[in-house]
């Protein structure tokens, strides 16, 4: 989820040079209230549980974004379609190291949000994919404030209209959904670490991250209110695949996943590194394996 690469570049490599030796980070409790994620459904006998190709859609997360250098997408990371053994792409894991370069494609976009996905759908159809996987929405809820994130119902919208765009072209395609990341664990993560801090107050996800050692009613407010959103997205698509008897949600693991700071990028403390993307893959693999 980039976030002004220009305006940043030269100042989190200065601030990373700076204070590197600050570096350590200590988790603090999350917050005791559960999610309301939709529990996924009971797996359809019309699913294949060896897809024979993948096709990805979703932001920089899937883009693997600061998994390799500072400010640059890493797609051979990246959890869906990567090649480094290292992450064990899901790819990987269900075509094998020779099949990935001809039988899947990254079709993910670094700073995309929920209404860009109809359009990445449609480049997803084209290939006729037996798999797409979606990891989407993280770039909804992190905006400079609360105010700018997308409204449930439109969110909504974009993405039934991604999955009717998909069946239009590729009906048979099956479709992986991710849940969001908890943006409040990741700030639970890193708020205690000095570097961390200096990062994030460069632009990180200011709807969650700005201030992160205030404590303050307000900024609780602010906190919440990302969360909660968040939560209202994953029910959104938890709601919305459950109507498509080819769609598995994965029932909020990736919301419910403890990315400590050895499973995030060392540049920005958001981003999953290489181990946080081998994280993703192994979810992923494990829920479209499911019989």
């Amino acid at each position: 989820m980039p976030y002004g690469r220009r305006r940043i570049r030269t100042a989190v490599a200065g601030t990373v040079l700076a204070v590197a030796a600050l570096a350590g980070c200590t988790a603090a409790p999350t917050p005791p209230t559960a999610p309301r994620v939709t529990p996924s459904p009971t797996p359809s006998s019309r699913w294949d549980v060896s897809p024979s190709s993948v096709a990805a859609v979703g932001d920089s997360i899937t883009r693997a974004f600061d998994a390799c250098s500072l400010l640059a997408d890493c797609p051979e990371a990246s959890w869906a379609t990567g090649t480094d053994p290292a992450v064990n792409s899901l790819a990987l894991r269900l075509l094998g190291p020779g099949r990935v370069a001809a039988k899947s494609w990254n079709l993910a976009r670094s700073g995309a949000r929920v209404a860009a996905l109809p359009e990445q759908m449609a480049r997803a159809a084209a290939e006729r994919p037996d798999l797409v996987t979606v990891m989407i929405g993280a770039n909804d809820a992190c905006r400079p404030t609360p105010a700018g994130m997308t409204p449930v119902a439109e969110f909504r919208r974009s993405f039934e209209a991604a999955l009717a765009r998909l069946r239009k072209d590729a009906p048979k395609a099956q479709v992986y959904v991710a849940s969001v990341p908890d943006l409040r664990r990741l700030w639970d993560t890193g708020r205690a670490s000095p570097l961390v801090r200096r990062v994030w107050e460069l632009g990180v996800c200011g709807s969650m991250l700005a201030d992160p050692e205030d404590l303050g009613a307000a900024a609780e407010k602010r906190r919440t209110a990302v969360r909660d959103r968040v939560v209202a997205y994953n029910e959104v698509l938890g709601e919305v695949c459950a109507r498509d008897e080819l769609c598995r949600y994965d029932g909020g693991a990736v919301f419910g996943f403890r990315f400590d700071e050895t499973l995030l990028s060392s540049w920005d403390w958001f981003h999953p590194s290489r181990d946080g993307q081998a994280r993703l893959a192994e979810l992923a693999y494990r829920r479209i394996t499911e019989k």
